[in-house]
C-alpha cells in the first residue's frame, strides 16, 4: 500500500516550513529525526481543517445578518438547529448545554472526512490517531459532564447498581460497566477509521489503475459515506452523553410523587 501512496504537496511545504523548527523544539525532549517527515500528514491535514474551521466562523460572524441571510448561512443554521434538535430529543432542555462540542466534532469530522475526496489532500480521520483522539475527548467529556450532574458517589453507584439491578448483582455489574465503557473508545474509534481508511485506501487502487474515470462512482459513495459517519459519532456522543447525566426517576420525584421529565431513555449499549 505504500507504493502507492504519494507525498502530499501541502504536507512537504508545511514540512519545509516548520519542520526545521518543530524538531529544533523537540530534540531538547530526546526526540531525534533524521529525514523523513517532522510533522506527520495527518497532524498537518488537522491544523487545516482546525484553521479552515476557525476563519470560516470569523468571517460568518461579521456576516450574520437576520435580515437577510445569506444561503450559507441559512444551512448553517440548519445544521446547528438539527443538532440541538438532537440534544433536546435525547437529553431534554438542559442537552443544549452541550451543543458546542457537539457540533463542532460534527463539522471537524465531516470536514476531515470530506478531505481525501480533494485531489492532493488526504481525510486525517483515515489515520487511527484522529479518530482516537475525537474518541478520547467525548469519552472524557461525557464522564465529567456525569460526575458534575449526579455527583461522584452517584455517578459510580450507576456502574455498580444500575436501575433495577440486585444488590448482590453490583459486583458482577461493575465489572460488566468498566468493559462495556471502555469499550465505547473501541467502538468510537474503530467505526469512523475503518470505514474512512477503507474508502481511501480503494480510491487509491482504482485511482492507480484507470484514474480520474474508474474512482469516481466510489468518491460519490464517500460523500455518502463521510456524511452517515460523522452523524453517526454525533448521536453516538449525544446518546453516551444522556446516559451519564441521567437521573433515576425513582430517585427524582417531586412534592406529589409525579417523576421529573426528562429525554430519551438510552439503550443499555451502543
Amino acid at each position: 500500500m505504500e507504493k502507492l501512496e504519494h507525498p502530499l504537496w501541502v504536507v512537504e511545504w508545511v514540512n519545509a516550513l516548520l519542520g526545521p523548527l518543530v524538531a529544533a523544539a523537540l530534540k531538547p525532549l530526546g526526540y531525534e529525526f533524521h529525514g523523513g517527515e517532522v510533522i506527520p500528514n495527518y497532524l498537518v491535514m488537522v491544523i487545516l481543517i482546525v484553521a479552515a474551521i476557525t476563519v470560516m466562523c470569523l468571517i460568518m460572524r461579521s456576516r450574520l445578518s437576520v435580515e437577510h441571510p445569506s444561503r450559507f448561512q441559512i444551512v448553517l443554521e440548519d445544521a446547528v438547529l438539527a443538532v440541538q434538535g438532537l440534544l433536546v430529543d435525547w437529553i431534554g432542555p438542559e442537552g443544549k448545554a452541550f451543543l458546542p462540542l457537539i457540533f463542532t466534532f460534527g463539522i471537524f469530522i465531516l470536514l476531515s472526512n470530506y478531505a481525501g475526496l480533494v485531489p492532493g489532500l488526504m481525510s486525517p480521520t483515515s489515520n487511527i490517531n484522529v479518530p482516537l483522539g475525537c474518541a478520547i475527548t467525548t469519552w472524557i467529556y461525557y464522564h465529567v459532564q456525569g460526575l458534575k450532574k449526579q455527583g461522584v458517589l452517584s455517578y459510580l453507584k450507576h456502574f455498580a447498581m444500575p436501575p433495577g439491578v440486585p444488590i448482590l448483582m453490583a459486583p458482577l455489574m461493575l465489572v460488566i460497566e468498566t468493559i462495556s465503557h471502555s469499550a465505547r473508545l473501541l467502538s468510537l474509534t474503530l467505526r469512523l477509521f475503518g470505514n474512512i481508511f477503507g474508502e481511501e485506501m480503494i480510491i487509491l487502487i482504482l485511482s492507480s489503475i484507470i484514474p480520474f474515470i474508474i474512482p469516481l462512482p466510489m468518491m460519490f459513495l464517500g460523500l455518502i459515506t463521510g456524511g452517515l459517519q460523522a452523524f453517526i459519532f454525533v448521536l453516538l456522543s449525544i446518546i453516551y452523553l444522556q446516559a451519564a447525566v441521567a437521573v433515576d426517576h425513582a430517585d427524582e420525584h417531586d412534592e406529589h410523587g409525579h417523576d421529573a421529565a426528562s429525554g430519551h431513555e438510552a439503550p443499555a449499549a451502543a
